[in-house]
């Protein structure tokens, strides 16, 4: 099902960073509402979500002008200090909208003029390679974090049917990684994953940040219940890794690849990182 599309035109497109994101000055979503419509995304309990006819995942708005606010409320904003931007924070930027919009790419081109002191780049999608020779040119103050929940197709199928296969996602990273752009994984949240799984991270990235439900969902784990989240767990038989220590297992596992200065879990691993850690 083709998710209904509008186009809006914003009053701003930088919002003050604060909660889970507080460690940025700013957030920035060229997007409102999310094709990939993932079972698990927060988002769906917020008020941009609840308040809509639509459920999540049929329904994206398109700020169109997102581009020309950028170029006006960076340079604003740096004058009341340094300028750091999670982008995005409740949308992906790269979801299937963006091929025909290039909203994203627009957006960094203009970023690419009007630099900000660090980017950190949310996505899920390959897409993201489309844009390396744009990404190149913010160096060390770009982070692109891939979300990789799994290494089994057949989980994410269960939980998030219309994102992006895995394999593509790790040779997203990989691509990435190859091209000098920093890169983390996201394993947010956990989702049921085999015992190969660390060693396939360790094949295309130095870093990742471990995440599951109870940490991360904002509420410790109760948005996720109101989702009905537990139940999809239990009717595909994993209920065993719906519980709040599932992630220390899969943490001893990392350590097996990558050392402890590389794994970071929860909010640590989407705040701005030290200069020096990637």
């Amino acid at each position: 099902m083709q998710p209904s599309i509008q186009k809006r035109t914003s009053r701003s497109i930088l919002t003050k960073g604060s909660g889970f994101l507080n460690g940025y000055s700013h957030t920035l979503n060229p997007y409102a509402g999310c094709a990939f419509g993932c079972s698990y995304c927060y988002v769906r309990r917020m008020p941009i979500a609840l308040f809509r006819e639509e459920d999540w995942g049929e329904w994206v708005d398109i700020k169109e002008n997102a581009v020309d606010l950028v170029k006006k409320e960076i340079p604003k904003a740096r004058k009341k200090g340094e300028v750091s931007i999670f982008m995005s924070s409740s949308t992906d930027p790269y979801q299937p909208i963006e091929f025909k919009t290039n909203l994203t790419r627009r957006l960094l081109e203009a970023m690419v003029e009007e630099m900000p002191d660090f980017l950190f780049l949310q996505t899920r999608s390959p897409l993201v390679t489309r844009d390396i020779d744009l990404l190149k040119k913010f160096g060390k103050k770009v982070l692109v974090s891939m979300t990789v929940e799994t290494d089994l197709d057949s989980v994410r199928k269960i939980f998030a049917p219309s994102a992006p296969p895995i394999a593509a996602r790790l040779k997203a990273l990989q691509t990435l990684r190859a091209n000098g752009i920093p890169v983390q994984a996201a394993v947010a949240p956990l989702l049921p994953c085999s015992e190969h799984f660390p060693k396939k991270l360790a094949e295309v990235t130095d870093r990742l940040t471990l995440d599951d439900f109870f940490m991360g969902d904002g509420s410790g784990g109760k948005r996720t219940e109101q989702l009905g989240i537990r139940k999809l767990f239990e009717d595909a038989g994993l209920e065993d890794w719906y519980q709040r220590k599932a992630y220390l297992k899969i943490k001893k596992r990392l350590q097996a690849f990558f050392p402890d200065s590389a794994i970071y879990i929860s909010q640590e691993g989407f705040s701005p990182p030290e200069e020096g850690s990637y």
